[in-house]
């Protein structure tokens, strides 16, 4: 039976903004006369606890993607991208921010370590790991190029961006341009649109490698 959803799998922690980025991808698809349904997980955001999207594009008969189906994976930052590892299908895209933003949890065990043998994850070992699973990796500095946008707070549009660089990616880019443009605060409008270019040019130079 052939798929009948374009399935994205979004992850992050709380104060990232993951709920603006699901939000103008679902603007984009709605304005592009697609069906979405999306289900949530942000109870503990204020805590920068762990939190995902399920986004699902087309006709699924569940909000929730199963395991093993995901298309993409949306990762705004890097350790999360294992937690959420089994929902990606083999052969699927992971567009991950470089960023890495310890838990409490193992802040505390790292720091009350006496014998210093307990470190913290690095991005080569995450790296390492999701590419167990596919080869097809986008790693990005979101913050650089953000900050080369003119503004911190547009790793959003950058991720953005760099998702619509992908050839399967169903959404066409204008209208996620415009999705992005719409929802954003009015005086970050220019530095979300160069945000968007950046991490469009960086994604589709990642996926052509």
């Amino acid at each position: 039976m052939p798929k009948k959803s374009f399935d994205i799998m979004f992850a992050g922690v709380g104060g990232q903004g993951l709920m603006l980025l699901s939000a103008i991808l679902g603007k984009a698809a709605v304005d592009a006369g697609m069906k979405v349904m999306t289900g949530e997980q942000h109870g503990l955001s204020q805590r920068q606890g762990s939190i995902y999207v399920h986004f699902r594009i087309g006709e699924p008969i569940s909000p929730l993607i199963p395991y093993g189906k995901a298309d993409m994976m949306l990762v705004m930052e890097a350790s999360e991208a294992l937690r959420y590892i089994e929902y990606l299908k083999d052969d699927g895209v992971v567009i991950m921010s470089n960023r890495i933003m310890p838990s409490v949890i193992e802040t505390q065990s790292v720091a009350m370590d006496k014998s210093k043998k307990q470190r913290y994850l690095t991005i080569d070992e995450i790296v390492e790991r999701v590419r167990k699973v596919t080869k097809r990796v986008v790693l990005l500095d979101s913050l650089e190029l953000a900050l080369k946008a003119g503004n911190a707070r547009t790793e959003n549009s950058v991720l953005v961006g760099a998702t619509v660089a992908c050839e399967e990616f169903p959404i066409p880019a204008e209208e996620v341009r415009k999705a992005v443009l719409a929802l954003v605060p009015p005086k970050t409008v220019e530095a979300n649109s160069k945000a968007f270019d950046l991490g469009f040019e960086a994604g589709g130079e990642c996926l052509q490698a």
